[in-house]
C-alpha cells in the first residue's frame, strides 16, 4: 500500500480531552475518527489493525471447536422480556419501535439470541456440548464514553455461548476456553494482564471471570494476593477483617450532642473507629434496607445489590428514614415502628459492645451487641465489605496488594439463567427433556486494540507488535526526486510485495521529519529508509521501531533480512 492514497491525516495535536494514550495515538495516527460520543468510524489502519485481531480470535475459536454464526443486532424486546432483562437493565439498554409500533432493542450482548438460534434447532443430548460465537456490532448506551475506544457505546465484541447437558461438562469447557483467552491476548502482544473473579453483573448465573490488562489508568480495581495467587475484582473480593472479641457489657443510652457521623462520634466518646456501628440506609422499591458495618469498614455496594437481587438501589430520603421510626444521623436498627430489611456485615456479627444510634436526636447507645439486642429473624449476615490495599488475604494472611486494571475479556457460567424461562430444552439420555445448561464469552475488539497501545507505545505513538499491525514494514523513501531513488524505492517496494511482506511504502515527497513523524504515528515493527545518501554505497538502512540505533544492509540482502525477522518477530508471539 502507498502512502500518497491511504485515507487518512495523521495530526500533530491530541484531541482535548484524550488523556490515555491509546485514545491520543489512535486519533492522531488516523486509526479512528469520532462521529458521534462514544461512536468511532475505523479509518483504513484501524480497520487492518481490528481484522487482525479479529483474526487471532477467531483462529483461537475454530481451535476449540466454535461453530461461527451471525446474529442480528436489532432484537424483538419479547425475548428480552422472556428472561426479565428488558426491564432489569437500565437505561445502557437502547430501546426503541418500529413504523408498527413493535418494540425492539439494539442488544448489547446476545445471550437470548443464542438460545433463540439455538431452541428447536438442537433437541437430543448427543449434539451436547456445542459452542457458538460470532464477532458482532453491539451497543451500550453508556452516560460517560472515555478513553477513545477504552468505553465507547457502539463496539465490536467477540460473543460465544457454549450448552452442555451437566454442570460438570460445562465446567470443563469453562475451563478451556479460559486458556483460550489467554493463548489469545498473548498473541495480541500483550504481557502484563491477569484473570480475576468478578461479580457475575447483569449477565447473571454462578460464576465468572474478567481478564485485566493491568494498567494505572484502568476502571477496574483488583486485589492481588503476590504470596497465594489470589486475585478478584474489588466487586466480590474478599479479605480477614481483625475481630477485637470483649465481653458483653450492659447497653446504655448516651447522649452525642448534634454528634452525627462516624468521626464525631468517636472522638465525642474517645473510642476508635472500629467501635462505632455505621447504618447506611437505602431504598428498594417500596422498603427500606439497613444496612451495617464496622464504623472503620465501607459498605460495596456491588455486594449488596446482589444479596438483594436490585440493580436499583438508591439512598433514603430522610423523609423515608423518618417514616419507619429512625432519625437521621442517628439511626440503628434498634427500636424500630416498622419492619425494613436488615442486612449486617460479618463484621457486625463479630465484634461486641458497638455504639449504635438511638433514633433519637442526639442520643446513641453504647454496647450494642447483633445477637443479643437484634432477634435473629429480623437480619441477615452477609458480606458487604469494601476491602481495601493491604487488607489481609483470605486465603493465605498475606497482605493484598491493590492494582488497577482494563477488562479486555469476561467469561460467564450461565446455568439455566437464559435457557429456562426461553423454554430451551433438550432430550436427555432417558429422553427426558432438560434446560440447556450454558455459558457465554466476550471480547471487545476495540478495547483489546487501545489496551494493546497502552502497553506498547513510546513518547511518539504506538509500537505495535508483528502479530496485529497494520504492516509489517514501513518504506520510508527520502528525496525521492533525486538520482534514481524512486526507482530503487519502486523496485524494493515489488520486491516485498512479490515476497509477501505486507509493507506500506511512503512515496510522497515529504521532508524526513514529517515521514519519520507519520511513520511513527504508524508504529510499523520494521523501517527500511532509503536515500541517495544510502544508495551512493548501494545501501538501505534498517531500523526496529521504538529502538534508537540502526543499522546499514546492502540492497541485495534486504529481501533474505526482513523475511528472517519477520519469521523471528512472529515466533515471539507462539
Amino acid at each position: 500500500m502507498k502512502l500518497s492514497k491511504f485515507v487518512g491525516k495523521r495530526l500533530k495535536e491530541a484531541p482535548k480531552d484524550a488523556v490515555m494514550p491509546s485514545h491520543v495515538f489512535l486519533v492522531r495516527g488516523a486509526y479512528v475518527k469520532q462521529l458521534a460520543a462514544g461512536i468511532y468510524s475505523m479509518l483504513p489502519l484501524g480497520h487492518r489493525v481490528k481484522s487482525k485481531i479479529e483474526n487471532i480470535i477467531r483462529n483461537e475459536m475454530n481451535k476449540i471447536e466454535g461453530q461461527e454464526v451471525s446474529m442480528p443486532v436489532i432484537h424483538p424486546a419479547d425475548i428480552w422480556k422472556e428472561t426479565n432483562r428488558y426491564f432489569d437493565i437500565g437505561d445502557e439498554l437502547l430501546r426503541f419501535k418500529d413504523r408498527t409500533g413493535k418494540e425492539h432493542v439494539l442488544a448489547m450482548t446476545h445471550e437470548e439470541a443464542s438460545v433463540h438460534l439455538v431452541k428447536n434447532n438442537v433437541s437430543s443430548y448427543k449434539q451436547l456440548p456445542f459452542m457458538i460465537y460470532q464477532i458482532q456490532t453491539k451497543f451500550r448506551d453508556e452516560a460517560r464514553s472515555r478513553g477513545g475506544l477504552i468505553r465507547v457505546r457502539e463496539f465490536t465484541m467477540k460473543d460465544a455461548y457454549s450448552f452442555h447437558e451437566t454442570n460438570e461438562d460445562l465446567e470443563r469447557y469453562y475451563n478451556i476456553v479460559h486458556e483460550s483467552y489467554m493463548r489469545i491476548f498473548k498473541k495480541s502482544g500483550l504481557n502484563n494482564f491477569i484473570s480475576v473473579e468478578s461479580d457475575t453483573g447483569i449477565m447473571g448465573g454462578g460464576k465468572a471471570h474478567e481478564f485485566m490488562a493491568l494498567n494505572d489508568a484502568g476502571e477496574d480495581t483488583l486485589f492481588i494476593c503476590p504470596k497465594c495467587g489470589y486475585k478478584a475484582n474489588k466487586e466480590i473480593a474478599q479479605s480477614i477483617i481483625e475481630n477485637y472479641p470483649e465481653e458483653e457489657k450492659q447497653l446504655e443510652k448516651v447522649e452525642t450532642p448534634d454528634k452525627k457521623t462516624i468521626e464525631e462520634v468517636a472522638d465525642f466518646l474517645n473510642l476508635p473507629k472500629r467501635k462505632i456501628l455505621k447504618t447506611v440506609i437505602y431504598k428498594l422499591e417500596t422498603q427500606l434496607v439497613f444496612a451495617i458495618i464496622r464504623g472503620d469498614l465501607d459498605i460495596n455496594e456491588t455486594k449488596l445489590k446482589k444479596i438483594l437481587k436490585s440493580k436499583d438501589l438508591k439512598f433514603a430520603t430522610d423523609d423515608e428514614i423518618m417514616s419507619v421510626g429512625a432519625v437521621p444521623g442517628f439511626a440503628s436498627p434498634l427500636n424500630l415502628d416498622k419492619d425494613v430489611i436488615i442486612i449486617a456485615d460479618n463484621s457486625v456479627v463479630s465484634s461486641n459492645n458497638l455504639v449504635c444510634g438511638a433514633n433519637e436526636m442526639n442520643y446513641h447507645y453504647k454496647n450494642f451487641n447483633l445477637k443479643r439486642d437484634l432477634n435473629e429473624s429480623k437480619y441477615i449476615v452477609a458480606d458487604i465489605y469494601s476491602v481495601k490495599e493491604h487488607d489481609k488475604c483470605i486465603n493465605c494472611g498475606n497482605e493484598l496488594d491493590l492494582k488497577r486494571g482494563i477488562e479486555i475479556g469476561n467469561i460467564f457460567q450461565l446455568g439455566t439463567k437464559y435457557s429456562k424461562p426461553m423454554h430451551a430444552t433438550f432430550l436427555d439420555k432417558s429422553g427426558k427433556e432438560q434446560y440447556f445448561i450454558m455459558a457465554s464469552y466476550g471480547i471487545g475488539v476495540g478495547r483489546l486494540m487501545a489496551t494493546i497501545i497502552e502497553e506498547h507505545h513510546d513518547k511518539f505513538g504506538p509500537i505495535w507488535p508483528i502479530t496485529v499491525a497494520p504492516f509489517e514494514v514501513h518504506l520510508n523513501g527520502l528525496n525521492l526526486k533525486k538520482g534514481d531513488t524512486k526507482e530503487k524505492c519502486d523496485t524494493l517496494y515489488n520486491e516485498m510485495l512479490q515476497n509477501g511482506i505486507d509493507v506500506i511504502y511512503d512515496d510522497r515527497d515529504e521532508r524526513p521529519g514529517v515521514q519519520f513523524n507519520d511513520a511513527d504515528l504508524i508504529g510499523v515493527p520494521f523501517r527500511i529508509i532509503v536515500s541517495p545518501k544510502t544508495l551512493s554505497e548501494d545501501e538501505v538502512e534498517f531500523k526496529k521501531r521504538g529502538e534508537k540505533d540502526s543499522i546499514r544492509l546492502s540492497f541485495d540482502q534486504v529481501i533474505p533480512f526482513l523475511k528472517e525477522k519477520i519469521e523471528a518477530e512472529y515466533k515471539k508471539y507462539e
